[in-house]
């Protein structure tokens, strides 16, 4: 509590006892959930951390860019490490269409990404057994800001991405399997496929929601894709390129042998360099 409490000092909180008592209680926290080196947050940076989320929850003002100074990291790795304590001490931002709206400049996106995520909850659950439909969990923030993402992105809208993933507390790698899953489930609301896509059919939904994605198996409502399925657009693309590259070499193969068989006798030389210069000779002078 020492650390935290310099800390504190150095960040104008050292009259705020309630944040330091919730910050040490978070960290204490932090310690007995999971270990915060094996994330490259150090002990420095981790009191820090656990003031920041102290002072958000007590509705304390607390300045940010100071303590990203003070922990002597960059902007965007103090944000990561936020975002991974807070998600490893288990909490969760809370994100409305409507702040999202406000906040972007987007109201006009609200009732379109409320239905298209109410949609793709819809699907989602469908594609899975009945025995596991009752433990889906949609109350992440990454949902929400997913679907407000790619509706602006359907509407031409400029959002900032880097900062709805910080609002949202998740990762740049889950923000986009959510986002990949949405725009394959619900290519009407995002307008992301060109074609309707089975959601059983849809690689990767499963660990959306599940928190031990190892433990599942097929017989409980896995996904498998089939050999006699249709090729996707971006497999397509590519067996039309290799098919035009083994047209190309054919053609010229087959030009090569015409030369050949055109002139059988005629045998191919190769020149003849010459790097020898040839130095004119010095003429003797004579001593007079």
């Amino acid at each position: 509590m020492d650390v935290i409490g310099d800390i504190a000092k150095k960040l104008g909180l050292s009259e705020s006892k309630q944040v330091i008592r919730k910050a040490a209680e978070l960290r204490r926290l932090s310690d007995v959930q999971f270990d915060c080196a094996a994330i490259g947050i150090g002990e420095i940076s981790k009191a820090i951390i656990c003031l920041e989320i102290a002072a958000m929850r007590l509705e304390v003002i607390f300045d940010r860019q100071s303590a990203i100074r003070l922990s002597g990291m960059s902007e965007k790795a103090y944000n990561r490490s936020f975002n991974a304590m807070q998600n490893g001490l288990g909490l969760k931002n809370t994100l409305d269409f409507r702040e999202l709206g406000i906040q972007f400049g987007c109201v006009r996106l609200i009732p379109i990404a409320q239905r298209g995520l109410s949609l793709y909850k819809d699907r989602f659950l469908k594609s899975l057994p009945s025995s596991r439909r009752a433990s889906a969990d949609f109350t992440r923030p990454v949902f929400t800001a997913v679907a407000f993402y790619l509706c602006a992105k359907k509407h031409k809208l400029k959002v900032d991405k880097m900062k709805l993933i910080d609002l949202c507390g998740a990762s740049d790698s889950e923000f986009s399997s959510v986002s990949t899953s949405m725009k394959d489930l619900c290519f009407d609301v995002f307008g992301m496929s060109k074609e309707k896509k089975d959601p059983r059919d849809v690689k990767g939904n499963r660990d959306l929601l599940d928190a031990l994605p190892e433990k599942r198996r097929a017989e409980d409502g896995g996904y498998s894709s089939g050999d006699g399925e249709e090729l996707s657009c971006y497999k397509k693309r590519k067996v039309m390129e290799k098919h035009a590259y083994e047209e190309w070499k054919s053609a010229v193969i087959e030009s090569n042998d015409h030369k050949k068989a055109k002139d059988p006798s005629k045998k191919t030389k190769q020149a003849r360099l010459n790097f020898l210069k040839e130095v004119p000779e010095a003429k003797e002078v004579e001593a007079v």
